[in-house]
């Protein structure tokens, strides 16, 4: 019987589900019914589940500090004017990242500058970084692609060389570290997400690490209304907002905090050994991994593909064609810098500041990842057996087999 590709009617390589996501059990339950009772449903009315979060969290990562907010687009914003950006100054962010890099300096009054990243870890590239500074420079966010941490080394170098602060954009890094140590605090302060599709989800949430007591009383007083911790509760002393955290996205977090390392082991495991596989097997190509990489966070496992190797078959067609196999994937960004919201904001803002018109950004590595090339694999695929990974394997070989029936 002749072999056919599962999206030209033949039968596909996996049928079974890959394992679901979020996952949950009676200590998510508990933990939210002891809220319940407790009466105390918010920070206001007590510290509880926040508190105890915070703690945790920020032990779990090495820092010093951490402080909630109600979501990671939140937890930007909110460091971002802990570090006293203000309007015009100028912050440089990767052009391969989700938007709420960018919108969080629109939002701020900042003008986000974006660079290109690095072709072998699609992470900001620091030579790129360096020569994209001006005197309106005042920070940089690196970001943690996909939990993947970016040369942080290399970064903070130019940062301190140039007085830049560094603000870690570790919404995807939940674990990751960096020479033995966890991101997020490495900078000056991070970074991290906890919505639906996180490696710790509580449907929303964010929080912002620090080893700073300054950046973290900052934080406080900037997510609570402008409030001081030993003020009066109608004393607001800088420009702040309502940002807090509930204590049932808190309770919720904390349960989910006692699995996270044994995923975390589990995800690594089986990244490192579904890299082996394709990088020796198929003419995929997983993104490389700098030795000084501890644990990468895997939030996304990320792969790069070349129409080359499938019979010139476009990315378009190889990825319907491995998810009708039964390997969920997808193709990732668009340019950051391509989206009408991002660019006529930025456009507008420049307008008011008096900042001159920039030369368009030239960031071939990121159109090439977005246009052509980036291919996604979500975390909880990960969380599988080593025999769903020969799955993903299998479905790739078979797709590279029969490509050119496509």
């Amino acid at each position: 019987m002749t072999e056919r590709l599962a999206v030209l009617g033949g039968s596909p390589v996996r049928t079974a589900p890959f394992p679901a996501w979020p996952v949950s059990d009676g200590r998510e339950e508990a933990a939210l019914l002891d809220v319940l009772h407790s009466g105390v449903w918010g920070i206001t009315s007590g510290p509880g589940k926040v508190t105890q979060f915070e703690q945790a969290f920020a032990k779990a990562h090495d820092a010093a500090y951490a402080q909630t907010t109600f979501n990671g687009s939140a937890a930007l914003f909110v460091a971002l004017h802990a570090i006293g950006i203000d309007y015009g100054d100028e912050v440089i962010v990767p052009a391969y990242t989700f938007m709420a890099t960018a919108t969080s300096c629109l939002l701020s009054g900042a003008i986000p500058v974006f660079v290109d990243v690095e072709p072998d870890s699609y992470n900001m590239d620091p030579a790129a970084l360096e020569a994209a500074i001006t005197p309106r420079t005042k920070a940089v966010i690196p970001v943690h692609i996909g939990g993947l941490p970016a040369d942080i080394d290399r970064i903070m170098d130019v940062a301190r060389r140039h007085g830049l602060t560094v603000l870690e954009d570790a919404c995807q890094a939940h674990g990751a570290s960096w020479r033995g140590r966890r991101v997020g605090a490495i900078g000056d302060l991070g970074c991290f997400s906890f919505q639906s599709s996180k490696n710790i989800n509580a449907g929303e949430g964010g929080a912002i690490v620090t080893d700073r007591q300054d950046l973290a009383e900052r934080c406080w007083s900037i997510h609570n209304c402008g409030r001081v911790r030993d003020g009066r509760w109608y004393q607001h002393e800088v420009l702040g907002s309502n940002f807090r955290m509930t204590q049932w996205q808190a309770a919720i977090l904390l349960a989910q905090l006692t699995r996270f390392e044994e995923m975390a082991r589990a995800r690594e495991a089986n990244g490192l050994y579904l890299a082996r596989r394709l990088s020796e097997e198929t003419a995929l190509r997983p993104m490389g991994r700098d030795p000084r990489v501890t644990q990468h966070g895997y939030h996304l496992f990320i792969t790069r593909y070349d129409p080359e190797g499938f019979a010139g078959v476009d990315r378009g067609r190889f990825l319907r064609a491995l998810s009708a196999e039964g390997v969920p994937c997808s193709e990732g960004y668009v340019p950051l810098y391509t989206m009408p919201a991002i660019r006529d904001g930025a456009a507008r803002l420049r307008r008011a500041v008096g900042a001159p018109e920039p030369e368009p950004p030239h960031c071939p590595v990121t159109e090439r990842a977005c246009a052509e090339e980036g291919i996604w694999f979500m975390q909880q695929l990960l969380l599988g057996t080593t025999a769903d990974m020969d799955d993903i394997v299998a479905a790739v070989q078979k797709v590279q087999r029969l490509a050119h029936t496509l």
